[in-house]
This record gives C-alpha cells, structure tokens and sequence, in this order.
C-alpha cells in the first residue's frame, strides 16, 4: 500500500524572518523544549517553544540574524525502559540544522547518564563541550549542470574531498583540503582530462569522531559518522564555523558543473554519531530516543544493524521525512546530482526491524519529481539479519556489486575456476540484475573503494598491514583477494614493479570494458598506495592523501587509462543499456548481419562450446561485442603464459586491429589483422580489438563470398555460402 505522507514538516528547522527567525523541533513526547540562543561570548538565552498536535515545537524571535549559533533543551521523562532519555543538561543540535559550529570535547559531560551507569540520568550541563547549530541566510543554488548524463555514459570516481587535494602542488597552499581547494581549475582539468563524469564524495554531511579514536590521538577522516543531515561539514570550509562551509559547498559544486562533472554524495542516513546508548548524546537520542532510533524489545538498549552502535529507524514516518527533507534540500538547494546510500539496506527495514523491499521510502523517493533524474546508488547491505541483498532493490536504484568486484580480483591473480562467471560479470551480472525495469548499469562495477586496499596494494601485498590505526592489526578485513606478485610492500625489483603496473591495467579495463556502470577510487590510476592499510578510516594523514608526486612510470599507466575512458564513452557496444543475449543484429533496413550483439570467443575455433566453458584450467576468454555499424574483440588473458589466438571469420568480421592493451610497447600486432589470422597475447593481457564489420546485406553477401569456405565451416555458428 502507498505509505502516508508524514505531517508538514516546514516549520522545522530555523528560517529568517522579516522580524528575526523561526525555529522548529520534533519531539513528539517532550513535555517542554527551550530554544537557547548562544551570542559571540557564550552567553546563553533560553526561550520557551510551543507544541502543535504532531509534536512539532516552535518559536519565533526577533532581532536574529544569519550566523546566530543556537540549541535545544528537551525536557521530559528519564525512563530508559521506556525509550525515555529526556535530559535538559544536554544541549542538543537541531537535527534540521543547515550549519554547525565546533566540536565534542570528549573529555566534557557529553553524556546522558553518570558515565560507568547508562540508566542513570547525569544533571551536569554539556554546554561548551559539545557543537551548536547555526542559523543560515538563504543563498542561491549553485548552478545547475547543463545536462545530467545517464548512467549509460557516467564514470563515477569516487575521492576524499580533503585527501584528493591536501597534497595538490598547483592548489593554493590555503585551501587545499577544502571545498574551494577542489573548485581548482587544476583539480577541474585533471578531472576533465581523465574522462570522469561524476565525482562521488565520502560523507560531506557534518560528522564527528568516535570516543575510541579520539583516545588514541586519531580522528574519523572518512565521515561515516554523521551528525547533521543538512549540513555541510564545517571542517572542509577555511573559516567553517559561522556558515561559509555553505556557500563555499555551493562555489565547489558550481565550478564541477562548468567542468561538466556530476557531484554525488554519499551519504549516511542509516546511523549517527551518537553511537548507543552508554556514547554521547548530541542531538537525536536527547529529542527522543524511542522515536528516532531502533530500540530493542525493552526499549532500554539500541537495535544495532550497522555495526556502529545505533541504527536510525526510518520505519517512522517523521524520521523517515527527515531523510527525505534532506535529500531534498541537497539537490534543489545544495544542487548535487545523486546520493550513494551508505548500509541501505538498514533504510528499508520496517517497524519490526525486517528488511522490506516494498518499504515506504522507496515508494516515497520514486513519487518524488525532485529525484526524477537523480542518481540513487545503494551500498546494499548491512549487518543485520537477511542484511544481504544484491540485485534485490528493483527500477529506479543502482547497486554495488561486491560479486564484480571479488570475481574480478580473484580472476587476475589467479584463483578461480574457469572463465563462466568472468562472462556474466562482463555481461553486466545478469543473474543479479537482469529484472524487469532494469538494466546492465544497475551493475556498478567496482574492484576498489575507500574501503580496502588501494588498487596499487590490492596487487602489492598478501595481508592488510594496519597497526597504524592503534588495533594492533586486528581491524579491517583478512578477505582481500589480492596478490603481491613475489614481494610483500614496496620493491625495488623492476619485473615485480612491472608486471604490478600491468595488473592494474587488467584490473581497470575489466571494468571499464564491462557492461555496467565502471566506478574508480581516486588515485588507482596512476599507483596510490596506503602502504598496505586496508582500512584506513582514522588515518587524516598521508597515509589516506593523495600523492600528486606522480612518476613517469604510473604517469603512463594514467594515461592509458584515459584512452580506455575515452574509447568506452566514445563507442555505445561498450555500454549497452539492455542485456545482451546472443541476439542478432539487424539494420535499420530491417537486414540480418548474421552477428549478435555479445557473444564469446575461445580463441582457436571461434564461439565457446560447452567444452571451453567447463575447462577449469581456462584463463582466456574472448568478450565480442557488436551493433548495426561497429564490432569490437576484447580478448582477456590472465594466464602468466602466452596464449595462440586464430582470430575468428565472417560473420564476426573480417579484419582486426588491436587499439589498446595492457602488454608492454611492442607486444601485440600493429595494423590490421585479417579473419583467421594468429596472433600470440601475452601473458597476462587484455588486448581490445576493433573488428571490421559489413553494416549492410550487400557487404555481408560480398565479404561471406571471399571467405575461405573450408576453414569458414571450422567456426562453430557460420554457415556456408557455396
């Protein structure tokens, strides 16, 4: 059933006025909310706000201007068992908040309770040890990208909004780091040069660090620690305390527009950085714990789907709105493109906690026009029971695909059995994704993110090496499907360096060749390492930084890297925006050319036959591609041996020619081959071809004629013309 909306939420939130401001807050069991105004020397002004019939508290007050700091005290019952953790020692942010100003002081009474005790209520204030929000003026949009580009054409790179430019020469010392710092037009042409389309950023919501990290001298550089839905992370803005992180977000994505680039943010709605119960209460959990937050059948403890201590419960309509007027606000007024969910799956659960693919959001977020060409992205998973759910999130939703991703990095280093499942990744994983409504690009296609090794180290080292985050090792994952070619870290053995270089080439083309749509960590291209951390979320340092220190070496593997970008977005075979099976090719005379639009090549005798797919021992595999006017031949080696290729005859095509590729200079045949012609690949290898095709029934008739009919006959699929 279509779910109800939720009650008018505008009021939420502070607005200016003509006279002053308008502050609302949802606390639908307080039974008293004071605004307090903070002026520039600390000095506190309590109001007192009135509730409507929906829990919605308000107040007007003249004389407040842009940049007023301000908080809430909500009064209520202390009864934990209840879901009741009413306190009005905490100051608390405003979860509408459009800015917010300073840190935890994790040594201050940021606690609800008396520490050691979590069901006993704490009366020492938190005023001064815990962040305020900020009222902001109204400002324009930024402006808009002159077209949004569908996923069919979009490559997506995924950065650190501070790690990709905190190191960047040509960026001025002062901003680098920051949101101007990537409005550079350095950083614009790089992007631009590459062949991106859309640049994904780790959480720019407001975020804060855990207890723990603070502990050990570290912080939460990655953001996945949310603490204001609507406001941009003030850290990110040279003087973001007073509300300029707003504007200078708008400046950012403004410049990106001009350059043509997409600005997707990930975003985390799934949880808080409030953590459970016995962490900080800074906002949510003060206004009411019950009523924003998953709680366990006795209401005492926090339901923890996400592994983070809390779980937001958008099984509630108003929560569930909250979510909405975010993302709402980000794109008409923020003016981002699409949203990559962090744990969707926790976004979908129901009142029961159950995952629920018919949930309200969905329905919500599909009626919504705001969202009509939005790019929704989800990370589809959690921790929690039946968490998994691949391919499961239906029309209108893109998903990452992590069975790309381990397939792909088994294949090239060697671990897997036979070529089967390569074909359906390349195909677009077809046995996830192939559903009514969707289509190959509901695949994104990824072999590294900001989660795990760099692509550098995924072929550098055996195990993760992370003692630097203060776990003595025991943190991030032990399955990471990498190799390190014969030398654990960093080598001076050129062979070893080399054939690393090459394996990052493979690494690449596969998905980028791929149906799907390809994503790329920022800085794989050209050999970012993080020295074997595969987990570096609390490492603000040169650990996670991009190093524009780029040697000639990796400067050449980038640029091969973007003559592959550009070859995918200039030639439509290689982003098929419906599934591929085999079927023929007509013209637009309505003419049979005889060849399909996917079909694989074993490399002797033509199309795979049942015996090629169930070689075990198989690590060749031919990807044939083709529409009504252009055919191309991706042959993929990940055998360390050479393989002997017969190049396959009409009606696949009748001349050849390699137009990018992996191997060293020298290594694969330059100009055209013809049908039947041979040729070894290297080693370790992926070798694409441009096939010459007939696009009409005469050119197929001619060219069906000069083929040899003897050996035309050895093509499984080809049929004689004598």
């Amino acid at each position: 059933m279509f779910p109800h909306p939720a009650p008018d939420t505008s009021s939420l939130g502070a607005r200016l006025t003509d006279a002053g401001a308008r502050f609302g807050l949802w606390a639908p069991r307080a039974t008293a909310v004071e605004l307090v105004l903070v002026d520039h020397l600390g000095q506190q002004r309590n109001h007192h706000m009135g509730p409507d019939d929906h829990g919605v508290w308000t107040a007007e007050i003249d004389g407040v201007r842009a940049g007023q700091a301000y908080g809430f005290r909500v009064h209520g019952p202390w009864d934990p068992s209840a879901g009741s953790r009413f306190n009005p020692a905490r100051l608390l942010l405003d979860p509408y908040a459009r800015a917010i100003s300073g840190g935890v002081d994790f040594r201050g009474p940021i606690l609800d309770h008396v520490p050691g005790d979590p069901f006993t209520m704490s009366t020492s204030d938190s005023y001064g040890a815990v962040p305020l929000s900020v009222v902001v003026a109204d400002t324009p949009p930024p402006t808009p990208i002159a077209r949004r580009r569908p996923m069919s054409e979009t490559i997506i790179y995924e950065t650190h909004l501070r790690g990709f430019t905190k190191m960047h020469p040509s960026v001025p010392e002062h901003l680098r780091g920051s949101y101007l710092g990537m409005a550079d037009p350095a950083v614009l042409e790089y992007l631009t040069d590459l062949g991106v389309t859309a640049v994904e950023f780790l959480p720019l919501h407001h975020f804060v660090s855990e207890p723990f990290i603070v502990a050990k001298g570290l912080r939460n550089y990655w953001g996945y620690n949310t603490l204001g839905f609507f406001a941009p992370h003030a850290f990110y803005a040279p003087r973001g305390t007073v509300g300029d992180q707003v504007t200078h977000f708008k400046q950012m994505v403004t410049a990106l527009h001009g350059a043509g680039i997409e600005v997707l943010l990930d975003v985390v709605y799934n949880h808080t950085g409030e953590g459970g119960h016995q962490g900080p209460t800074l906002s949510m959990r003060g206004i009411d714990h019950d009523a924003y937050y998953r709680l366990t059948n006795d209401l005492r403890n926090d339901y923890d789907v996400t592994g983070t201590g809390n779980s937001v419960d958008t099984a509630h309509p108003m929560v569930r709105q909250l979510v909405l007027d975010s993302m709402r606000y980000w794109v008409t007024e923020m003016g981002v493109d699409g949203f990559r969910f962090d744990l969707a799956t926790t976004m979908i659960r129901d009142e029961n906690h159950h995952v629920d693919q018919d949930h309200a959001f969905k329905h919500l977020l599909a009626a919504d026009p705001t969202f009509d060409d939005i790019k929704i992205i989800a990370e589809p998973w959690d921790v929690g029971p039946y968490g998994y759910q691949v391919g499961a999130f239906g029309p209108g939703w893109h998903e990452w695909n992590d069975r790309f991703r381990d397939h792909v990095r088994d294949y090239w280093r060697g671990a897997v059995h036979g070529v089967q499942e390569l074909a359906t990744r390349l195909a677009g994983s077809p046995d996830l994704f192939d559903q009514p409504g969707r289509s190959p690009q509901s695949s994104i296609n990824f072999v590294t993110a900001h989660d795990g090794f760099t692509m550098l180290d995924l072929v550098s080292y055996d195990v993760k090496h992370n003692l630097d985050n203060g776990e003595a090792n025991r943190d991030g994952s032990d399955n990471n499907r990498s190799w390190n070619h014969g030398w654990e870290g960093e080598t001076t053995d050129p062979a070893i360096n080399a054939l690393r270089r090459r394996q990052v080439l493979n690494l690449m083309a596969t998905q980028l060749l791929a149906a799907g749509t390809p994503m790329l960590t920022a800085g794989d291209e050209f050999g970012r390492t993080q020295k074997g951390n595969n987990n570096a979320y609390c490492q603000d340092s040169p650990i996670s930084w991009v190093n524009w220190d780029i040697s000639p070496e990796w400067k050449a593997v980038r640029d091969r890297i973007r003559d592959l970008i550009a070859i995918r977005q200039r030639h439509c075979a290689f982003r098929p925006t419906d599934y591929a099976y085999h079927t023929e090719i007509i013209n637009e005379h309505g003419e049979n050319l005889q060849r399909v639009d996917l079909t694989w090549m074993d490399g002797r005798y033509g199309e795979m036959g049942q015996d090629a797919w169930h070689d075990g021992g198989r690590r060749l595999l031919g990807m044939y591609v083709s529409n009504d006017h252009e055919g191309f031949l991706t042959w993929f080696n990940s055998d360390p041996e050479p393989q002997r290729i017969v190049l396959p005859t009409m009606p696949w095509g009748n001349g050849y020619e390699v137009i990018w590729h992996s191997g060293d200079d020298g290594e694969l045949p330059e100009g055209e081959l013809p049908a039947l012609g041979e040729f070894d690949i290297p080693g370790r290898t992926v070798a694409l071809m441009r096939v010459s095709v007939p696009t009409n029934s005469k050119e197929l008739l001619a060219l069906q004629a000069e083929a040899e009919p003897s050996s035309y006959d050895l093509i499984p699929g080809g049929t004689s013309n004598s």
